[in-house]
């Protein structure tokens, strides 16, 4: 992330400016503006400079989660952190897969990390002590890395084990508007805790049949957990990913997505976008990368669906810039 650059009237625009507006904030606070693109880490500070933030939410614990692989699941988990911090909310991303592609997503290397979420939950280590703190000051990331492969066993003997999550965070309850967890396609002692950590559930789909049976399984072990746990999710979003409508099966999968799931159903959908791809392999967030990409822009447009839906957040969204 070190790397990202805003020209200018991007850099306005996600503060909510025009240039002319910026350059005469920069004059009024003393600030000599003599490159055509700034950094990353200048936005938090024009940020606090001045003054321009959305109002803090309650905490929301958002998890991104498909029991089947291949949906696109970091790719959208990572460019919603991203974009969430760089409209100014405090982010705390939480890689839960031992493979660390979210942590690539964002610009690191995992197994150069030497903290993960096993320090947190098997190591009792503070989380504040954990978290990795990107240039974009609202971001900050748990990383991800191999040694995370063994946390279900180590898991497995303790006490209280599917609560571990959600007991750690509660030392940084105040000191992030959203915690993102991006989960790894399977269910066990992690994803478990995921859950019972969770406000929110997102489940990236791809537009095809095989998808439908991840659906039945992630559903039946949602409502059983409910039952086992006492803990009811208080949203389960859908969202449709990869989506071309020029396809038959792509329409047809659809169609059958708003017949057996539309009460969860985003009507944001997120189109086929090659940009994904570049950018993730980049580590570059696609906002950065190329934020007038149809991923772009179509992530932004489930953020602006999700975001009223939460308490304070109608209100917040109008303070945005």
């Amino acid at each position: 992330m070190d790397g990202i650059r805003y020209p200018r009237k991007r850099f306005a625009e996600i503060l909510g400016l025009s240039e002319e507006e910026l350059g005469r904030r920069e004059a009024e606070h003393g600030i000599e503006a003599k490159d055509s693109v700034l950094p990353v880490a200048e936005l938090s500070r024009y940020r606090e400079i001045f003054g321009i933030r959305p109002a803090p939410l309650p905490q929301r614990r958002q998890l991104f989660l498909n029991f089947k692989g291949g949906t696109g699941k970091t790719s959208l988990s990572t460019a919603y952190s991203f974009r969430l911090a760089e409209m100014g909310y405090r982010v705390l991303l939480v890689d839960l897969d031992s493979q660390g592609h979210a942590t690539k997503c964002i610009g690191y290397e995992g197994e150069e990390q030497p903290h993960t979420l096993f320090d947190v939950l098997v190591r009792k280590m503070p989380v504040k002590d954990v978290v990795l703190r990107t240039p974009l000051e609202e971001l900050h990331l748990i990383p991800s890395n191999l040694r995370m492969s063994t946390i279900d066993l180590a898991l497995m003997p303790m006490s209280g084990r599917e609560l571990k999550l959600r007991k750690a965070l509660e030392e940084v309850a105040t000191d992030y508007d959203f915690v993102i967890f991006d989960a790894p396609p399977s269910f066990g002692l992690l994803n478990l805790n995921a859950i019972m950590a969770a406000d929110d559930l997102f489940v990236p789909v791809l537009p095809d049949f095989l998808s439908f049976h991840g659906l039945k399984l992630l559903f039946e072990t949602i409502a059983e957990l409910e039952e086992d746990l006492d803990h009811e999710l208080q949203q389960i979003v859908i969202v449709l990913n990869a989506y071309n409508p020029t396809t038959k099966i792509a329409r047809a999968a659809r169609e059958a997505l708003e017949t057996h799931y539309g009460e969860y159903l985003a009507k944001s959908v997120v189109r086929q976008c090659t940009k994904f791809a570049q950018a993730s392999s980049e580590g570059i967030p696609i906002f950065a990368y190329d934020p007038t990409s149809k991923g772009a822009e179509d992530v932004q447009s489930l953020i602006d669906e999700i975001l009223p839906r939460l308490p304070g957040g109608a209100w917040a969204m109008e303070k945005v810039g």
